[in-house]
C-alpha cells in the first residue's frame, strides 16, 4: 500500500447516517458514516463540479443538490444520472477515536 493514513476527523463527530466535509492535503473530501461503515469520497460532482457536501446522504448514496446525480460512497460509482463519471473513493480506517484516510489508495477512479 502506497502512502500513509492521515487523521481527518474524530469518529464521535460524525453520527451514523451523516457526513462531514474535510480538507486533506489540498483536497476536499466527504467523510461518510453510513450503514455501519466509514467512507471517504471527493466532494465534487463529476457532472458539473458542484459540492456534494451540500447534498444528502441516503444509506450509502450521496446526492448532488444541483441536478440530482447520485454516487455510491463505498465505491464512487454513479448510481443516477446526469453524472456519467464516478467520483474517487479512498481507503478509510478508524483507529481508536480518529477517522483516517489514505489519499494514495483510491478504491474507484474514473472507471465504471
Amino acid at each position: 500500500m502506497a502512502g500513509q493514513f492521515v487523521a481527518v476527523a474524530k469518529a464521535a463527530d460524525i453520527a451514523e447516517g451523516q457526513f462531514k466535509v474535510v480538507d486533506v492535503k489540498g483536497k476536499r473530501l466527504l467523510i461518510c458514516h453510513a450503514n455501519g461503515g466509514w467512507y471517504a469520497v471527493d466532494d465534487t460532482c463529476t457532472h458539473d463540479d458542484g459540492p456534494l457536501g451540500d447534498g444528502w446522504l441516503d444509506g450509502t448514496t450521496i446526492e448532488c443538490p444541483r441536478h440530482g446525480a447520485r454516487f455510491d460512497v463505498k465505491t464512487g460509482k454513479v448510481v443516477c444520472l446526469p453524472a456519467a463519471v464516478p467520483i474517487n473513493s479512498y481507503a478509510v480506517k478508524v483507529d481508536g477515536v480518529q477517522v483516517l484516510v489514505n489519499l494514495d489508495e483510491v478504491i474507484q477512479k474514473n472507471a465504471q
